[in-house]
């Protein structure tokens, strides 16, 4: 296995695409695609540019995922944690398992948290253990946004579907509100977690490369020993500065916070109070608690925010992506297709295939979504298969893709300092693994999960 990870990791070296040359590729597949089913360039043109901008406010949010994980992530006393943690392993091969482990658990949090954290913890650990391969520890750090993280807190579709103003209305119809208790707070979804990290942290282990055949950090000329990130003046020099070195206003602040996450609570219980603004807002409001002052806070936003351009730039093009697979009737061809060759017993592994391959093109969480729920969630009340499973089904498969799109990959990769072509043969070779595993436990569970009605 470490053999078969290093020749994939030095073959995705030499020929893997930037994240964003990926996105163009995927451009012009869909491009022909659509020409091939009687679009015309204009129409392409068209179909492009009108629904380019569409996921601006899905961008926007996922920007915030990752700014507030970057936040909480890099505060001084979680700084501490992961300093604490990086002391734990001793080998190369207990190293990479180790991040992949708290990779995986922070991602249930938050993918943005676990990405930073991820990273950070990459760099400290790096410093203490040597001859540890930094590609194979950089996709350990990767793998809970390519395995569990929309099994978690942060999966937009099932956050989406709790509450009906967040629901399209069309949607609504079809699906009415399915809440959470029947999507990531069921034992299946349970099952599917700890199988998976168990998993992930196996292949971590065997195919981590020993020391001696190891491509270090230094040898990749990365040096994660040099300087600290977190170092920064504490006091104020001028008289201007007093508040933002003062923790007054943060107090104040995230007190109003509180209080308005305590009513929401109140109102609509813990569960349907979760939405992605919430859980942003709540997550935002715990990294000015855990910087204390306005001036950390602010020092750490703004280091954030170079690990969010990748979102913004490249979310348009996969709207515009959307538009064009809309517009052509791929996507609905696509879904026809397999609906076809569905019965009750079959159509979770087929909705599972076909979410992975259309999150190859499309990784868009929440946003793609909106676009398959109507066909997946109509074909569901028709076969009888629980809805709330359809969306833990969409929430497995989708993640896997994310193991050779490297677009998820870009905050991490800002913290390594390395591209997508460093870490995409071990992500890859968990690919393997995984595919076939969460098609096989998206089909054996939805056995157990019983069929209720849409509730409106």
């Amino acid at each position: 296995m470490a053999r078969a990870g290093f020749a994939l990791a030095d073959w995705s070296e030499k020929w893997f695409p930037d994240a964003y040359v990926f996105a163009v590729i995927a451009v012009v597949i869909v491009g022909v695609a659509a020409l091939l089913m009687g679009r015309t360039p204009t129409q392409i043109g068209t179909d492009f540019g009108a629904h380019f901008w569409d996921l601006v406010p899905f961008a926007m949010q996922m920007a915030f995922v990752v700014i507030t994980g970057y936040v909480v992530a890099s505060a001084k006393p979680v700084h501490k944690l992961i300093v604490r943690l990086s002391t734990i392993p001793k080998t190369p091969k207990t190293a990479v398992a180790f991040v992949a482990f708290f990779a995986m658990v922070a991602s249930l949090l938050s993918w943005g948290f676990s990405l930073i954290f991820s990273g950070i913890l990459i760099r400290e650990v790096s410093k203490r253990v040597k001859g540890v391969d930094y590609r194979a520890i950089g996709a350990a750090g990767y793998l809970g946004l390519g395995s569990i993280w929309a099994l978690g807190l942060s999966s937009a579709p099932a956050l989406l579907m709790t509450t009906k103003s967040s629901i399209p209305p069309a949607l609504y119809k079809i699906s009415g509100t399915i809440p959470l208790s029947e999507t990531i707070f069921t034992w299946q979804n349970l099952v599917m977690i700890v199988v998976l990290i168990v998993l992930s942290v196996t292949i971590c282990f065997y195919s981590t490369p020993n020391a001696d055949k190891a491509k270090t950090a230094e040898m990749a000329g990365i040096n994660y020993g040099a300087g600290d990130d977190l170092v920064e003046k504490t006091k104020a020099e001028k008289p201007g500065e007093w508040l933002e070195y003062s923790p007054i206003l943060t107090l104040i602040l995230v007190a109003i916070g509180a209080i308005y996450v305590f009513n929401i609570i109140k109102t609509k219980g813990p569960i349907a109070a979760l939405d992605l603004n919430t859980y942003n807002f709540m997550f935002l409001m715990l990294g000015m608690l855990l910087h204390w002052t306005p001036r950390s806070f602010l020092n750490a936003a703004a280091k954030s925010i170079p690990a969010t351009g990748g979102v913004l730039i490249q979310f348009p093009i996969y709207a515009g992506i959307f538009g064009v697979m809309m517009g052509s009737g791929l996507a609905e061809l696509l879904m026809k297709f397999f609906l076809s060759i569905s019965t009750q017993n079959t159509f979770p592994a087929i909705v599972a295939i076909y979410s992975a391959i259309l999150g190859l093109f499309l990784p868009s969480g929440g946003g793609k979504w909106i676009v398959e729920a109507p066909y997946l969630l109509e074909a569901a009340k028709q076969l009888h298969v629980g809805l709330g499973w359809v969306v833990q089904v969409y929430n497995a498969s989708e993640a896997l893709p994310n193991f050779i799109n490297p677009f998820w990959m870009l905050p991490l990769m800002g913290i390594m300092g390395v591209k997508a072509r460093d870490l995409a043969g071990y992500s890859i070779l968990q690919l393997v693994f995984h595919l076939p595993v969460v098609i096989f436990m998206c089909w054996i569970l939805a056995k157990t999960v019983p069929y209720i009605p849409a509730i409106f």
